[in-house]
This record gives C-alpha cells, sequence and structure tokens, in this order.
C-alpha cells in the first residue's frame, strides 16, 4: 500500500501547530497502525529529521493510551477499536489519512499528537475509590452480590480511560468517562457509604478541570472502544441530584 499522512507536528504546548505531509510505501495491510507510524519514524531518523511523538504503551488495547485523532474520527473509522487494535486494511491504496491528537481544553497538546490526561488522574481522585480499610481479605460469599448487578459494575469498569469520548464530544465533555467511574460503585453494596459524596466530588472536579457541558448527543457512546452506555450517564444524573439535595456544601 502506498499512503499519504498528514499529521499534527507540534514542538510543545506554547508552540503554534500544523500538519506535516509524509508519503509511505510498500506499507503492508496487516500492519498496526501503530507499526505503520514506527515506519514512519524509522524513516524520518533515517533523515536526520524528528520523530512524531505520540502514545503509547500495551498495543493489545487494554492501556488506552493510543489517542489518536484519525480522519475526523477518534481512533479511526473502525468502530469499538482502539488505535492499536487498528490495521491499516481498513485503508485503501493510495488514501491520504489525516492524524490529530485529542481536542479539548481539558487535554493540551503536549507535542505532536501527545496531550496531557492527567485531568481524569484528578477526577478520580477526587472520589472515583472505596476509602474503607478492609484488613484481610473477606469471603468471597459474605456480601452476596446479584449476576445482573455484577456484570453491570463490569461493563462500567471497562472504561480505559483513553478519551475518546471527549474528543468525540461537541463539547468536550467528560460525562461518559465520570459515569463510569461513579456507576461501578453506585451499583455495589461497598461503594454506598460515600455514594452521593463521590458523585458530588468528581463532578466538581470535571467543571474545574474545563470539561464541556454533555448534550446527550451520544457520540462520546458510539466512540468508545469498551461500548460504555449512555445508560450510566444517565445514572451519574440521577446520583448527582441525590448528592446535591442532601448535600452540606455550598
Amino acid at each position: 500500500m502506498n499512503i499519504t499522512l498528514k499529521v499534527w507536528r507540534q514542538k510543545n504546548s506554547q508552540s503554534q501547530g500544523n500538519l506535516m505531509e509524509y508519503k509511505l510505501n510498500d506499507i503492508s495491510p496487516d500492519m498496526s497502525f501503530l507499526e505503520m507510524f514506527d515506519v514512519l519514524n524509522e524513516d524520518l531518523q533515517k533523515r536526520g529529521e524528528e520523530p512524531v511523538a505520540f502514545d503509547h504503551d500495551c498495543r493489545e488495547g487494554i492501556c488506552g493510551m493510543c489517542s489518536m485523532f484519525i480522519n475526523g474520527r477518534p481512533h479511526g473509522p473502525q468502530g469499538y477499536t482502539t488505535t492499536c487494535q487498528l490495521h491499516m486494511r481498513v485503508f485503501n491504496d493510495g488514501d491520504t489519512i489525516y492524524v490529530e491528537p485529542w481536542r479539548a481544553r481539558a487535554f493540551p497538546v503536549l507535542k505532536d499528537l501527545v496531550v496531557d490526561r492527567s485531568s481524569f488522574d484528578r477526577i478520580v481522585q477526587a472520589g472515583g475509590y472505596i476509602s474503607v480499610n478492609t484488613g484481610s481479605a473477606r469471603d468471597a460469599n459474605e456480601i452476596p452480590i446479584p449476576k445482573e448487578v455484577q456484570e453491570e459494575s463490569m461493563d462500567a469498569a471497562a472504561c480505559i480511560a483513553c478519551g475518546a469520548c471527549v474528543a468525540a464530544c461537541k463539547n468536550a465533555s467528560a460525562m461518559l468517562f465520570v459515569a463510569a467511574q461513579v456507576s461501578k460503585f453506585a451499583v455495589l453494596p461497598q461503594g454506598q457509604p460515600e455514594r452521593q459524596l463521590r458523585a458530588e466530588r468528581m463532578v466538581a472536579q470535571m467543571d474545574a478541570e474545563g470539561f464541556g457541558a454533555c448534550s446527550f448527543t451520544g457520540a462520546c457512546s458510539v466512540e468508545c472502544p469498551k461500548s460504555i452506555s449512555l445508560d450510566h450517564i444517565a445514572r451519574l444524573n440521577r446520583e448527582y441530584l441525590g448528592a446535591k439535595l442532601t448535600s452540606n456544601n455550598v
């Protein structure tokens, strides 16, 4: 395959970026998208040019690091797939592919395709945990949890915090991410003691980070590589309303 890449290049968060054009020949259709970028960077280094900076880690669709906006879609044209699991065979010979970083005020560009997603970490630190000293391991059957509840919690916990929901949203909202973090605890008995405080604190931190408001268009769930349901946003809204009705915080 012969392809043309138009890649966003930006030296740092203070500099102004622009799209740079690169041509690649003899690309195998069985390569992953990141392997293709490895080939690009090898060619750039041979020519004495600076390679393109991009995030990656596991390359198995688990970590969520491979955040690229490809031809106008987070993670590319193949649904429910991370960039590292996207293969070149979904493109055609001679295609021009546009690759950009996530676009959100709360995700400032650090360099090229790398953005700072530490805002997600701070949201989790605000309340995405159960602060109970459990001591030694408890018997597995001590707190029976119905299978449907366990599955609902695990579906929310499948979120890999990649930020595709933010990139897909026209308002750069993080509601789907926050909803998944709140929902995975809200349905479990272990999460009940801090249930209201968790929702209140995490939504407050989300707003403080500068994420936009949710308009419930559903683009976030469509582009989510783990298919996190919009039902979790509905639950977050209920949790937050209940928290504010009983809150002592002004």
